[in-house]
């Protein structure tokens, strides 16, 4: 099933910072941020075990629990089992760093067997308190996370979970499946096999404004020639877009940080907001079926809205391409 007939519109919620993502959000906020979510008319939510050793998931279930469950749409992702055991040891998370540090302190394992794959959606469906998962992405088969061992980490993921997922596609108990990671080169790789067959990937930050070159030349094209789809999650670059201090999880360089400046001196002059402009960026390409920026407080999700439904002059695009800010190839929400 293609992804654009799964997901029931353009702006879906991502559910990492329900897993104390950075900092230690209270249990009222975090329920409150996916009931505001659900007010303002979302009906999609990612989420993952990995966000905060399940404590994102188990937040989300509680959260929709009394929902029509017809009436939304969940992924989540496998590749990591979370065991009851609490965590003695320092957490290697690659690039990710101390990112869920204020998360529970349950044991994660990293493992991306066919066994796992099952037991992962077996143990999500019970923290989400749901009956089925929709979409399943295999999580972080990546060199952020692995290094130099994310090669034998992937093809560990194609002999057990790309397998097992396809099965379960195609029996019914999900209806699509693909890659969900931050780096272009994974989702090439799978689509270069001929089995198994993928439907759809999360792409985290690499379709943004401040960073989308790599994806723009050489997947983009690919995945819109397939037919698949694509879910742009980290569409503010952690932060760093809106004026946090994260880009990729970690403080922003200089040369990032003048980037944004360069943008938003632009936005500023259109008056546009910055959120604007990244959200209908990465929409504007044909691949891209949703974006799903996090969100930790209840009053980010109508920000979300209205940057969606903000009118950007034509002329604020071209003033990026000319300064060269964004990639002249780009596919912009305008006509020219």
């Amino acid at each position: 099933m293609a992804l654009k007939d799964i997901l029931p519109g353009k702006l879906g919620f991502g559910a990492a910072p329900l897993g104390n993502m950075f900092r230690d959000i209270p249990e009222e906020e975090a329920l409150a941020t996916v009931e505001a979510a659900w007010n303002d008319g979302i009906r999609y939510f990612d989420n993952a075990p990995f966000y905060g050793a399940g404590l994102a998931e188990i937040r989300m279930g509680e959260a929709l629990a009394g929902k029509p469950r017809e009436d939304y749409v969940i992924s989540t992702k496998v590749g990591r089992v979370i065991l009851d055991e609490i965590e003695e040891s320092p957490r290697d998370n690659g690039e990710k760093g101390d990112v869920f540090a204020y998360g529970r302190p349950n044991k994660v394992v990293n493992d991306y067997s066919e066994d796992a794959t099952y037991r992962s959606i077996e143990d999500s469906l019970k923290r989400l308190k749901t009956d089925h998962i929709d979409i399943a992405f295999v999580h972080d088969v990546a060199q952020d996370f692995y290094g130099d061992e994310w090669l034998s980490v992937f093809e560990s993921a194609r002999r057990g979970a790309f397998r097992a997922l396809d099965r379960m596609r195609d029996e019914g108990v999900i209806k699509a499946w693909g890659l969900g990671v931050n780096r272009v080169e994974p989702i090439e790789l799978l689509l270069e096999l001929d089995e198994p067959r993928p439907d759809a990937f999360l792409l985290a930050g690499r379709y943004t404004l401040l960073d989308h070159d790599r994806a723009l030349q050489r997947l983009m094209p690919r995945v819109t020639e397939r037919g698949l789809g694509i879910v742009v999650g980290g569409p503010y670059s952690s932060g760093a877009l809106v004026g946090g201090p994260n880009f990729e999880y970690a403080p922003a360089t200089p040369a990032i940080l003048a980037k944004v400046a360069a943008i938003k001196a632009i936005a500023d002059r259109h008056g546009i907001s910055m959120k604007a402009a990244g959200l209908q960026f990465a929409l504007a390409n044909p691949a891209v079926a949703a974006v799903i920026p996090g969100a930790s407080r209840p009053g980010r999700i109508a920000e979300d809205r209205a940057a969606l439904a903000e009118q950007i002059p034509a002329d604020f695009w071209r003033e990026l391409r000319a300064a060269g800010l964004i990639n002249p190839a780009a596919p912009l929400p305008i006509t020219d």
